[in-house]
């Protein structure tokens, strides 16, 4: 059998429950969990649902907006939010409009993603609140305020 490991030596921390890291990973697993939990009953997965709402988020007002956008708000990378877009295409939630000047394509989320979407938002909300509901009103707009610097 192997030496063990001396954890004083390699780590900071005196266990994984002092590790923000870990705790957001361990958090972050079970949410998503949740949430797609969520999602599978309206067939979707989780980066469809983040790419729809992001989408009709970006183009509440009319505006075209390119898959750069949609995949930086989205936290995505071009070649996923691509794959994410035309999935969505071929389940006629997504559409891709010509620009004024026909070089890009703008996604615009069709009446049934529209629709759709209208079922998932809410559901994911209330799943996030399920998730969450050990925290207090303040608590959690801490937690908010947290995560936002954090991303910021």
């Amino acid at each position: 059998m192997g030496e063990k490991l001396n954890f004083k030596e390699v780590s900071i921390y005196e266990g994984p429950k002092q590790s923000p890291g870990f705790l957001l990973w361990h958090i972050s697993t079970s949410w998503r969990g949740s949430i797609e939990a969520v999602l599978k009953i309206l067939e979707l997965t989780h980066p469809q649902f983040v790419v729809l709402a992001t989408t009709a988020w970006l183009t509440k007002s009319g505006e075209f907006v390119t898959q750069a956008a949609i995949g930086k708000m989205a936290g995505l990378d071009p070649n996923t939010i691509s794959q994410i877009i035309t999935t969505l295409e071929k389940k006629k939630l997504i559409r891709r409009e010509a620009s004024f000047d026909g070089r890009a394509k703008s996604p615009k989320l069709t009446a049934d993603g529209n629709e759709l979407l209208a079922q998932a938002l809410p559901a994911v909300e209330q799943a996030d609140n399920q998730f969450f509901n050990t925290l207090s009103a303040k608590e959690l707009e801490k937690l908010v305020q947290i995560f936002q610097k954090i991303t910021d």
